[in-house]
């Protein structure tokens, strides 16, 4: 997975940034280079604080390289980490010694070539770092496959750094008098130490090479941009400066500081950039279970709300079928009425379910031919008595030899029941004598038919009626706003559309749109 500097591969706007910044290094060169040799006021302050940066951003560089090599086992990440780990603290004895920063002579017992040679092991390691980097960039290992843990690699690695800065110190301090002479004072330099900056130089454009050879990354891409500031500085140091203290001096310093900083930058911006991606991510899974969440809400609601009608009716039937039994001598034709009441009551909750599981369900269920005149004398006859105890007056007009339509029976004679209960509630409110439901179908030219159940309730408020159909949205005090929902979601899984509209001189009038089967001679 392509989450990490070390194996992301660059976009085009990375390279043509990474290009630019090596472009303008090569001409702030071009620019020095004139000019190096102007020697120009001693700022005994510059050094400490200078190498002071280059301390703080190398050793955060290498925390975070070595952190990401904890979780990718890659040795290249675990040299480059040691690479920059090692600069962060070569610099401490390179300030502590360079004559005129802490003292006239430099700490640490240091000599006249001390501060020199400090300087080329400071430039030699990264080069080396990086090299090695460029040659097992592309060697993966696993945890299993780790000789060490990545902790004790870890460890192993910063021991090492330590040990050989320390000495690397004692050999440029103790041992100055054995050095080669690289200083013939503290400003003027020997031609020996051309020869050591000419090595280092190869070094680098070997590193160069690799880099270009083997560049699959974006960390691949901005270390190449490090190296060219290396080598920018080292051309400065070898051909261009004849001592301390010149214009090229000073800008070799500033070619470091980007060498130094290049990478730390990097990695902190597209650390953050994967945090914000993972914040989206994260943002969207959020969403993504919520929506989840709320389907099964929605799915029980459904659930609870389709099946409260029968069960009222079995509840209903089961109490009378007790009592006919219970009279003296029991009314057993009243309590077989009773009883096939409940069965069919209990049947008509099966068939809920099931058309409840392939509604929300990702298998496709067949379809077949429905006569919309049988659903409604069906879901007529399965509310009649809720109708005769409402004193509701139905008046149902159904045009003979209807066209079918193709569907599933269940969900839309559920629609059907559901929209005529709707009207049976909303007529609750209404005087006795002027509760009516009409019932109808229409054949709508020669491709659609119509069903239309009106009501003289209190009507729908015209401002309201593009929301209920809206998931959740009631106009009930104990609603919970599905039944409508699900009612459009069952017709336009039919190919079908359910509006409402007012009724005069009040109510309101839902129909019911569906394309008709058309049907082979």
């Amino acid at each position: 997975m392509n989450t990490w500097l070390a194996n992301l591969p660059p976009t085009s706007r990375q390279s043509r940034a990474a290009l630019a910044v090596s472009s303008i290094l090569v001409v702030v060169l071009c620019i020095v280079a004139p000019f190096a040799s102007k020697q120009l006021p001693q700022i005994n302050a510059f050094i400490p604080s200078f190498e002071a940066v280059v301390f703080v951003t190398d050793l955060i560089t290498s925390i975070l390289l070595f952190s990401q090599f904890s979780i990718s086992y890659a040795p290249a990440l675990l040299a480059l980490a040691s690479g920059y780990l090692f600069t962060a603290l070569i610099v401490i004895p390179h300030a502590l010694t360079f004559p005129g920063a802490f003292s006239e002579t430099g700490l640490l017992g240091a000599g006249l070539q001390s501060t020199a040679w400090l300087y080329w092991f400071w430039h030699f390691g990264l080069p080396v770092a990086v090299l090695a980097y460029g040659l097992l960039k592309n060697e993966e290992q696993t945890k299993h496959q780790q000789p060490f843990s990545p902790l004790t690699a870890i460890s192993l690695s910063v021991a090492f750094v330590v040990i050989l800065v320390c000495g690397l110190t004692l050999l440029a301090t103790v041992g100055d008098s054995i050095m080669p002479r690289l200083f013939q004072d503290r400003v003027h330099i020997n031609p020996l130490n051309h020869t050591v900056g000419v090595v280092t130089l190869l070094v680098c454009m070997l590193a160069l090479a690799v880099l270009w050879a083997r560049r699959s990354s974006v960390l691949d891409l901005w270390l190449m941009v490090v190296v060219v500031a290396a080598i920018s500085e080292l051309v400065l140091a070898v051909t261009l400066v004849s001592g301390r203290y010149s214009l090229g001096f000073y800008a070799g310093r500033m070619f470091s500081l980007v060498t130094s900083t290049t990478v730390l930058a990097v990695l902190l911006t597209e650390t953050t950039r994967l945090y914000a991606r993972l914040t989206r991510s994260n943002i969207m899974l959020e969403q993504e279970r919520s929506n989840k969440l709320m389907s099964l809400e929605a799915m029980a609601a459904s659930i609870s709300h389709e099946v409260k009608q029968p069960l009222t009716g079995m509840t209903t039937s089961g109490s009378a079928l007790l009592r006919f039994l219970g009279d003296t001598p029991p009314k057993v034709e009243k309590a077989r009425s009773a009883a096939e009441k409940v069965v069919a009551a209990g049947h008509h909750i099966s068939q809920i379910l099931d058309e409840i599981r392939h509604l929300f369900g990702t298998v496709e269920r067949a379809r077949g031919l429905v006569n919309a005149n049988e659903l409604i004398l069906a879901a007529l006859r399965a509310l009649d008595a809720e109708l005769k105890n409402q004193n509701i007056v139905t008046r149902v007009n159904l045009k003979p030899e209807l066209p079918p339509v193709m569907g599933h029976s269940g969900q839309l004679q559920q629609v059907i029941v559901n929209l005529i209960q709707n009207a049976i509630d909303a007529m609750d409110s209404i005087d006795n004598d002027h509760r009516v439901l009409k019932v109808s179908t229409e054949h709508n030219g020669g491709d659609a038919i119509s069903i239309i159940i009106e009501d003289t309730g209190p009507g729908i408020d015209p401002q309201k009626s593009d929301d209920i159909f809206d998931a959740f949205f009631t106009t009930k005090s104990h609603g919970m706003g599905l039944g409508l929902a699900i009612c459009r979601m069952i017709v336009e899984h039919h190919d079908g559309k359910l509006s409402v509209s007012s009724a005069e001189p009040h109510g309101a009038i839902f129909r019911i749109k569906l394309p008709q089967m058309k049907l082979l001679h």
